[in-house]
């Protein structure tokens, strides 16, 4: 028993328990959305698979069966299976395609970040005008203060929120409010653009948006499996384990070296996470995975590597699932804080809704680009693969470009939110 798990007090403290729960957990959701009964067919009319892989290991957490933060599973899904899981999904791009998308994919990122920006200000306007208190702490506890890191978080990710808490100097208590507001809501709103997605064809549809481009990479993407598709042979899941978790192995390697590195030599690049090995993972598996997508590998496609890549996204679903706690909505300590975040990310996505409506993009863009910005490289393939396999790379590529935005900003947020409290 490691020390984790003598602090926990769940049913369940065995991660390779709590794995195997949460794969009965996804071959229960797969196999009843796959099911011929007239229920689960209802069901799943209204709910998307994809969200119970994600909802269900929610309930494990919230009801104390597994503890979602003292297990390991999200760090061992989000450090080994996603780099791999992206390297396959990479592997197989059309870059020119995805380049044919257009502007708006940037467009509507662009505008999920200043809808992030102007959002908590705006926010903490509203709640201190109905709960003045809200204002009265001053300090290192400022409430503005741990606003700057859910800024952080929602631009770029975990790098850019801890840059946050050092510039802004927010005290301890006040980020451990944050995280948990991040949490719950940031997962709320995946949850919500998870629903959506099921929804697409029909909500493009109504906005009149532009899929033109969209289908015809998905269409491309579709002819190439009916032509190349076959049953994989041992040798070939070998080649795209091998590739996979080669490729991972090799992006650590140059993560660990690289984010010391900046650490030590070049410390003021840490406004640009360029001292993160998380950053450094991400882009060179990303890098490696478009380089290969011109070589030969990329005919491994052809034998399921994408396949295999959902495999290892959904297990990454499952674990992002069983870090939000249901019940710590109704906390009544924290209400006034999760209330900002909720008026934040109304705010942010309004201001999403708005422009992909004037711009007439669809949904796909306004889900990808939101989730590039408030839940970074480990869900914004998530959210792109609902849509479509062939456009988890999307997702990837925008959460990227938070990465290099977010301290700016989150910076910026972090000037207005002082403003506005004092």
């Amino acid at each position: 028993m490691s020390s984790s798990d003598s602090i926990s007090s769940a049913l369940v403290t065995n991660d390779a328990t709590a794995l195997g729960i949460l794969a009965v957990v996804l071959g229960f959701v797969f196999y009843t959305s796959n099911s011929s009964h007239h229920f689960w067919k209802k069901f799943y009319t209204f709910i998307p698979a994809l969200l119970m892989c994600y909802f269900l290991p929610s309930l494990l957490n919230t009801f104390n069966i597994i503890d979602g933060d003292t297990s390991k599973l999200y760090f061992v899904a989000s450090r080994y299976l996603l780099p791999a899981c992206l390297v396959l999904l990479i592997l197989s791009v059309d870059l020119k395609a995805i380049l044919s998308l257009g502007p708006k994919a940037i467009i509507m990122f662009l505008t999920g970040t200043v809808g992030i920006v102007i959002g908590g200000p705006i926010a903490l306007l509203i709640i201190s005008s109905i709960n003045p208190e809200v204002l009265g702490v001053t300090g290192p506890e400022a409430v503005w203060r741990g606003m700057t890191t859910l800024a952080g978080s929602w631009i770029g990710g975990g790098a850019n929120q801890a840059a946050m808490k050092e510039i802004y100097e927010a005290g301890g208590d006040i980020f451990s409010i944050m995280v948990t507001v991040d949490v719950i809501v940031a997962n709320i709103w995946m949850a919500v653009l998870l629903f959506m997605a099921s929804k697409a064809k029909e909500i493009d549809a109504k906005t009149g948006a532009d899929t033109s481009a969209l289908e015809a990479l998905k269409e491309k993407v579709e002819k190439y499996h009916a032509e190349n598709a076959r049953i994989p042979s041992l040798n070939d899941l070998m080649m795209i384990a091998a590739i996979g978790f080669g490729i991972t192995g090799l992006a650590h390697v140059v993560a660990d070296f690289l984010g010391p590195f900046f650490e030590a030599n070049y410390p003021w690049t840490r406004d640009y996470s360029l001292t993160s090995k998380f950053f450094w993972l991400i882009v060179t598996v990303t890098t490696i995975g478009l380089a290969m997508s011109f070589s030969p590998v990329r005919h491994l496609e052809a034998a399921g590597a994408s396949k295999v890549a959902t495999v290892f996204l959904y297990i990454l679903v499952a674990t992002i699932g069983l870090h939000m706690d249901v019940s710590k909505l109704f906390d009544a300590d924290n209400l006034w804080y999760f209330a900002i975040g909720m008026i934040w990310m109304l705010i942010h996505a309004s201001f999403m809704l708005i422009v992909a409506k004037l711009i007439k993009a669809p949904l796909f863009y306004m889900a990808v680009g939101s989730q590039a910005n408030v839940g970074g490289a480990a869900s914004a393939p998530v959210v792109a693969a609902a849509f479509h396999p062939a456009l988890a790379p999307v997702g990837v590529l925008l959460a990227v470009l938070g990465y290099a935005l977010g301290t700016y900003m989150a910076w910026m947020c972090g000037q207005l939110l002082q403003l506005v409290a004092s």
